[in-house]
């Protein structure tokens, strides 16, 4: 009897903790959302209120820049704590759904304790760094950097609250015990070892980096926290460097300015599904291509090409065709392995096209020009493009289109003029950067203001109710892209200040066949690291390190940018690891086993454009503003 009443005692703590946990967890995703969303907006007035102070009415607003700068810094750190909540923090799950049910349990348990872990030994680090940005005063609000450098221990703190509530919320205290154990005792073990692993000296490169990173990305850990629990460990353990440093190079990842343009376009492309834009565009191609064999699949590699790069996601992108697309091309016979493996290759083959934010954070970790970059992106896309054209034709030159019915011209015209605002805002967009306009955070607002107004005056839909999540939606895409880049900074310096950069130069100089040699091991190695780190991290880890010898090298560095690109790209979208690829299956509604036999042919054909781009620079720097 007395053990039955421990067990309902037990069971009514763990309920009562349950419940609490709920309540916690409602407050907090509430309030961090709302204030989240509000500073998404409040960017966003305050970017193109400077917009229109310069280019109306020639009076710059000295302050707005300085402002958005250091809302930005909160946006990204609340950002990041709502992708901490949502579980939307990029991480690999190719072997974590592999393995059995209780091993992928306790896995999916260890990718909260092992950010805990690093949150929690970090937070009085960055606490006493924003004591520290007190003393320094901005120059044109002249308020103490304090209040842009509180951001990083706030949301620190905010995320180590989350990630505390939602193992509370699991059922299973016995697994949250086990996760909790084994990642105690791995940092103890770590801390234990340190005078150990100190004279090791570059072994240690292997160890933290190598080791560490690859043990926790293939565990699921989320990139970011793989990156930042190496970094503190190699840091803490084997030099004498304070963690204070540690912390700015977080916060000098976090805040170039040029990232700005993230959250800005990222809502741009929710904006361009919501009010009907990309449905016009789809449907104009379609009528185009529809009674052509293969002509849907020209389509969806078009408007791929037509919509890539604006919303910051490709799963966003792939979110606003497919569902036009799909049921039309499903009908004509096309088997739905065949679909979803196109729409993942045409997210590799779009990953140049401006304003990719991929080209926007390869810009703001080497230095290389974003107007160059947007001008260098489109017709490296379109040789890709045409290598899964030729796959499409050989596949569906036998398709029978005898019941297709060939859309009349006055009908094309129709669509065409419908079409026509949204088709011009992507050309519009990168012609300003390209030429000097506008930076590329200035035409996003520009964007923004002109896909509402179409929204509300031309295609009359717009969903005032979808606004919030779109904002919300818009702060957790922007979290997760920016802290993995600061996270990945700091991995960067560490690597950097060990000398590896030095070690690095000096094997990739000795590589024989010069610039194209380089250009090919470039290659191998960023399809490796693209199907497991994604692209952001690979580039902003590898991107520093790469482009100077690139440059050293006799590679120019537009080209070679699309050609690490590309070869990301490809890693990040192809099976069995690549997590783009299951995005599309996800999208698509198609399970991942179906695709397998249709893809190789796109990768194969993928693979051949990348090779032409790479062994003909002027694809890349034909079109260059010198």
């Amino acid at each position: 009897m007395s053990g039955e009443a421990t067990v309902f005692q037990t069971t009514a703590s763990s309920g009562s903790a349950t419940h609490l946990a709920d309540r916690l967890d409602r407050g907090l995703a509430f309030t961090v959302e709302a204030v989240a969303a509000l500073l998404v907006l409040v960017e966003i007035v305050i970017l193109f209120a400077g917009v229109v102070a310069r280019y109306v009415f020639h009076a710059p607003l000295v302050w707005s820049d300085e402002l958005a700068s250091i809302l930005f810094l909160w946006l990204s750190m609340l950002g990041a704590v709502v992708a901490l909540r949502r579980g939307e923090h990029m991480r690999m799950t190719g072997l974590v759904s592999r393995v059995g049910p209780q091993a992928r349990a306790l896995l999916e348990t260890l990718a909260i304790t092992a950010p805990v872990a690093f949150l929690a030994l970090i937070l009085h680090h960055a606490a006493d760094y924003a004591m520290e940005e007190q003393y320094i005063v901005t120059p044109a609000l002249e308020v103490s950097n304090a209040w842009r450098a509180a951001a990083l221990p706030t949301g620190v703190a905010l995320m180590l609250v989350v990630a505390l509530v939602r193992l509370m919320r699991l059922r299973s205290p016995r697994l949250v015990l086990a996760a909790v154990a084994l990642t105690a005792g791995v940092v103890g073990a770590f801390w234990l070892a340190g005078p150990v692993l100190k004279p090791l000296g570059q072994a240690n490169l292997i160890i933290f980096f190598v080791g560490v990173v690859a043990a926790n990305v293939f565990a699921g850990v989320p990139i970011a926290f793989s990156f930042a629990l190496a970094t503190f460990g190699y840091l803490a353990l084997t030099t004498t460097t304070p963690l204070l440093v540690m912390v700015g190079r977080l916060d000098e990842g976090m805040s170039h300015l040029i990232l700005l343009a993230v959250p800005l376009f990222v809502f741009l492309g929710l904006l361009i599904e919501m009010t009907g834009m990309a449905r016009a565009m789809i449907q104009f191609l379609a009528s185009l291509l529809g009674h052509v064999r293969g002509g849907l699949s020209y389509v969806l590699i078009g408007a791929m090409y037509l919509v890539s790069g604006i919303s910051g996601s490709k799963i966003a992108d792939m979110a606003a065709i497919a569902p036009v697309l799909f049921p039309e091309m499903k009908k004509r016979g096309a088997a739905p392995g065949d679909l979803v493996a196109l729409l993942s290759a045409t997210g590799a083959q779009t990953e140049t096209i401006p304003p990719s934010i991929v080209l926007i954070t390869i810009g703001s970790v080497t230095g290389v020009s974003i107007a160059a970059l947007f001008a260098g992106g489109l017709l490296p896309a379109v040789v890709l493009g045409a290598a899964l054209c030729a796959v499409v034709w050989w596949r569906y030159r036998h398709e029978d289109l005898s019941h297709v019915a060939r859309t009349p011209k006055k009908e094309i015209a129709r669509l065409a003029l419908v079409a026509l605002p949204a088709i011009a805002l992507p050309f519009v967009i990168r012609a300003a950067v390209v030429e000097g306009v506008a930076t590329a955070t200035e035409v996003s607002t520009i964007g923004i203001a002109y896909a509402t107004l179409m929204g509300l005056l031309v295609y009359r839909q717009f969903d005032w109710a979808r606004l919030r999540p779109m904002l919300i939606e818009t702060a957790s895409l922007t979290g997760a892209i920016i802290f993995i880049v600061g996270c990945a900074t700091a991995m960067a310096w560490g690597l950097t200040q060990s000398g590896f950069s030095r070690d690095l130069a000096r094997w990739m100089a000795g590589i024989p066949g010069g610039g194209y040699g380089f250009l090919a091991i470039s290659i191998v190695a960023f399809v490796i690291l693209g199907s497991v780190l994604e692209g952001i991290p690979a580039i902003v880890l590898f991107g520093p390190l790469l482009f100077p010898i690139a440059r050293a090298a006799g590679v120019h560095e537009v080209h070679y940018a699309m050609v690490v690109i590309f070869a990301m790209g490809i890693g990040l979208f192809a099976p069995p690891f690549g997590v783009g690829y299951y995005g599309a299956c996800a999208i698509s509604k198609v399970h991942p086993d179906e695709g397998l036999k249709h893809i190789w042919g796109y990768v194969a054909a993928l693979l051949v454009g990348l090779v032409v781009v790479a062994a003909i620079p002027w694809i890349s720097t034909g079109f260059l503003p010198f």
